[in-house]
């Protein structure tokens, strides 16, 4: 678990661009206004060329630093299926996805890397995935950020290869008394009530702390806090939640200057 540190200067960020050829996904539109960074789909578990172009645009006219969202290669699974990939595998899949979305950036740069899905999951406690993600970011960019889940072996070992280290938490997923996500497949793993959220955002900024799922308070301080974008109401949320940190003295800044 990580350690109880909570600085008062937090990122605030979101998956966007999950769209996919003529399927709207998510109201990247409305709440990238109430967010600090973006991680944008590359085209491998949602997201496509087209989508990446205007997801880009979109989050640099609202003044929100761009990140990549790499995933596994699960169109048909949204990125959620585990598979077995090589090293070799993860670090050229990883690379790929990085490259193509600082194509249409300016000035061909990101802010961060924050893998999606089952790779993320993976990552948090698979010392082999972990490294390949941290060497192929690293390879590709050694001023990119690492978004890595607050606590995890992953943060360990990004931190031994002394790259920039960003600790997530979720405003709205249960975490376990370990510290590690409750599994989407599980009842509760995806909090929706509103003030709920809100009370875990408050906690996680200020006190450095979060309820895991079964109802103990567990050491939990970090970097960035994520809201879904897909979820009901996500875009109230956003905007409920940044207002609540500001009013609660909580300064929301991008990555690149909390990390």
């Amino acid at each position: 678990m990580a350690s109880r540190s909570p600085s008062g200067v937090i990122d605030f960020n979101c998956d966007m661009g999950e769209s996919f050829g003529a399927y709207k996904m998510g109201l990247d539109e409305q709440i990238v206004h109430f967010v600090t960074s973006v991680n944008v789909a590359c085209g491998f578990h949602a997201g496509d060329p087209g989508w990446m172009a205007q997801t880009v645009k979109t989050a640099e006219a609202a003044g929100a630093a761009i990140g990549a969202h790499p995933a596994y290669p699960d169109l048909q699974g949204f990125g959620r299926r585990d598979m077995s990939l090589t090293a070799d595998e993860i670090r050229s899949t990883v690379k790929y996805q990085i490259g193509a979305l600082a194509a249409f950036t300016q000035g061909h740069r990101l802010q961060h890397v924050k893998p999606h899905g089952a790779m993320y999951n993976k990552a948090v406690k698979d010392r082999e995935q972990a490294t390949a993600i941290v060497q192929a970011v690293r390879e590709y960019d050694p001023d990119l950020i690492h978004v890595v889940l607050a606590g995890s072996l992953w943060e360990q070992i990004a931190r031994d290869a002394g790259v920039r280290v960003a600790r997530e938490c979720y405003a709205d997923r249960a975490v376990t008394p370990q510290g590690q996500l409750v599994p989407r497949s599980q009842p509760g793993a995806v909090i929706h009530d509103e003030e709920s959220v809100v009370r875990r955002s408050l906690k996680l900024a200020t006190e450095g702390r979060v309820t895991a799922a079964d109802g103990s308070e567990i050491d939990f301080s970090a970097d960035t806090i994520c809201l879904h974008g897909d979820t009901p109401g996500a875009v109230r949320l956003a905007e409920t939640v940044r207002r609540e940190l500001e009013s609660a003295g909580v300064k929301i800044k991008p990555l690149s200057q909390v990390v």
